[in-house]
């Protein structure tokens, strides 16, 4: 059976969330591949896409898939440390509480 206690944390945590969820889409990361920059919010949305104006066109998909990769990538590991300190503060247990550390 679920306590009152639990619930509250439970609407609590998922207040906390959306609160995080809010600022991931304020932080920006890019990340570039031979002429073509890609901006994303840590929410994973795209803000903007850059292609030099001396990128050969046979090359443009290519590169756009990097730059696009590079910087999802970094946007989840944005997020995961985000989320990392809600969880933390939540008594949940976290990658580095698992790892050992504090």
């Amino acid at each position: 059976m679920v306590s009152f206690s639990q619930i509250k944390d439970m609407f609590r945590l998922q207040r906390e969330a959306k609160k995080v969820r809010k600022e991931l889409k304020k932080i920006h990361v890019e990340a570039e591949a031979r002429g073509v920059k890609v901006v994303v919010s840590a929410e994973m949305d795209v803000v903007s896409i850059e292609i030099g104006s001396d990128i050969p066109r046979e090359s443009i998909a290519a590169n756009l898939m990097d730059a696009l990769n590079r910087a999802l990538k970094k946007a989840q590991i944005v997020a995961s440390e985000r989320m990392q300190g809600v969880m933390g503060e939540m008594g949940f247990p976290t990658e580095s509480k698992l790892k050992g550390g504090t």
